[in-house]
């Protein structure tokens, strides 16, 4: 018998050993490093992407937005291997409950997402109080506070109440409610998303302004493109969760999963208002 069968018998799990790859048992699994790797790959294929530009680039010109492609196979692949092994296999298995340990790795995650977040938002206030911001400011577009930011804020809020609500529907047991807001929820996300996605287009189409432009713009499309990076994981995630409802795998006891993408929503609720706040109505005041 095998050292993994040992385990298997004296402590109900396996080791972290060759052969749980690529599907992990417990604390073996790798998926978690899997998407870790993919997230890092956004950062770099970004650095790359600006070091291939210009007269003097360092690298390629497709070098950075191929890394990003990659980054973006390996962190969907990670991400699909981790959610289905946490949460969907174990739920079938009736391995599944009330799991404060995965709240607690959401709480933790959201913690360094508030440093990512913060390294950003120092890089704005760095260049908002030096000397440079009248120059920088000049690139502001008119109506950059407008009603398609001022629309987006209000569909994002809105957003965070229907998957709050949604939540509290389905603890007390209300399916019909659950269901129809958590697919609101998904709707406004993919709105918001069309919403940020539109003004890109209408600040570098007609309004001039890129990714290398200058420090306004370097904050601006850093800032924003990051935030919109994670409402677009927030909403790869709710609909994982709708499709798991509409099959019913949830319940007043079973809701972990729900609860965990609840908190990662409200999040980047939270941090898009902060944002608005801080670099849209900072630029114009």
């Amino acid at each position: 018998m095998s050292v993994a069968d040992d385990s298997t018998e004296d402590h109900g799990h396996h080791l972290p050993a060759v052969e749980d790859w690529p599907k992990g048992f417990g604390e073996a699994s790798w998926w978690p490093f899997i998407t870790a790797l993919g997230a890092a790959g956004f950062y770099l294929g970004a650095a790359l992407y600006v070091l291939g530009r210009g007269q003097n680039a360092l690298v390629g010109p497709m070098v950075g937005p191929g890394v990003f492609v990659a980054s973006t196979f390996a962190f969907l692949t990670g991400l699909y291997g981790w959610v289905y092994h946490a949460f969907v296999k174990a739920y079938w298995s009736k391995d599944a409950g009330h799991n404060s340990a995965l709240r607690w790795g959401m709480m933790l995650f959201l913690g360094t997402e508030i440093a990512t977040f913060g390294a950003g938002f120092v890089y704005y206030f760095f260049i908002r109080a030096g000397s440079q911001w009248t120059t920088a400011v000049e690139a502001v577009p008119d109506g950059f506070l407008g009603a398609l930011v001022i629309g987006n804020t209000a569909i994002l809020v809105v957003s965070s109440f229907t998957l709050h609500f949604a939540h509290v529907a389905l603890r007390k047991g209300n399916r019909s409610r659950f269901l129809a807001l958590l697919v609101s929820t998904l709707v406004l996300g993919v709105v918001f998303i069309a919403g940020q996605i539109y003004e890109y287009y209408e600040f570098i189409v007609h309004e001039g302004l890129t990714f290398s432009g200058g420090m306004f713009e370097s904050a601006f499309f850093g800032l924003t493109g990051l935030h919109g990076l994670h409402v677009t994981l927030g909403a790869v995630l709710i609909g994982i969760i709708t499709v798991r409802a509409f099959q019913g795998q949830y319940s007043a006891e079973r809701h972990t999963s729900v609860s965990t993408v609840s908190m990662y929503w409200h999040f980047v609720d939270a941090v898009w208002i902060f944002l608005v706040v801080v670099l849209y109505a900072g630029a114009v005041v």
